[in-house]
């Protein structure tokens, strides 16, 4: 799905030069869970970026669902972010004014798809993302953040991307409705083959990925297998 040789990146500012990757190379399956994390300057954001063909790398070949992707120019990244990769923000980004269900229909209205078949594909995005029928005509501002990050997951599926790719999804979540936000991304995972890359800065959020890739001063030093994921369900039913 993802595979990333001796990728740099690196940001001029005059004379000056700055590295914010250096000879990142890695390998993602496709239907992995895999957490990349690191502290603030660590190249992580620079790299979900690249992820996500909103950059290209300066040096190195990015190859995302065996197209190489490295060198492609803005009108053939664009294609790319619109039939490939599925966006979940920290700052979930909806239409406040708009229902859940027109909220998750929109990208298919930009992606030229019929509209008898909008609806549809919307409502199984929502029910896959663990939402029910009698959330789908309120308003995004009256329902709860947890509701409000599983209907941008939703909106991150309805394209059936190749890869969805969640930048600091719990962010600006508690520590329960964080937990709920990680169970449906983990149960879009297992249950449904679903490939996702989750960036974070938290330990205990990355440790519920199959996989984590640590990130220090814009190199791997760390990657590996994480063969008991904790179990984010389990952990928010423990909740009062």
């Amino acid at each position: 799905m993802i595979d990333l040789t001796h990728i740099t990146k690196t940001y001029t500012s005059g004379a000056d030069a700055y590295a914010a990757l250096k000879d990142v190379s890695f390998s993602i399956d496709e239907g992995a869970f895999v957490a990349i994390m690191g502290p603030s300057g660590s190249g992580k954001s620079t790299l979900m970026h690249i992820l996500g063909c909103l950059d290209t790398p300066t040096t190195g070949t990015y190859r995302l669902d065996g197209k190489d992707v490295s060198a492609m120019n803005d009108d053939e990244l664009a294609g790319i972010r619109k039939n490939k990769i599925g966006f979940v923000f920290q700052a979930f980004n909806l239409l406040p004014r708009t229902t859940v269900l027109r909220n998750v229909v929109l990208p298919l209205v930009y992606a030229n798809v019929p509209r008898n078949e909008r609806a549809e594909r919307a409502k199984k995005a929502l029910i896959a993302a663990g939402l029910t029928e009698e959330h789908f005509g309120h308003l995004s501002n009256q329902i709860s953040g947890g509701q409000i990050q599983r209907v941008a997951i939703a909106r991150a599926l309805v394209n059936d991307p190749a890869l969805i790719l969640a930048d600091e999804p719990t962010g600006n979540l508690d520590s329960r409705t964080s937990l709920v936000v990680l169970g449906t991304l983990q149960a879009l995972n297992r249950e449904h083959g679903r490939t996702i890359v989750l960036i974070t800065h938290e330990t205990d959020i990355a440790e519920h990925a199959n996989r984590i890739i640590r990130l220090k001063d814009g190199a791997v030093v760390a990657d590996e297998q994480n063969v008991q994921p904790r179990d984010a369900a389990k952990e928010a039913a423990l909740y009062v």
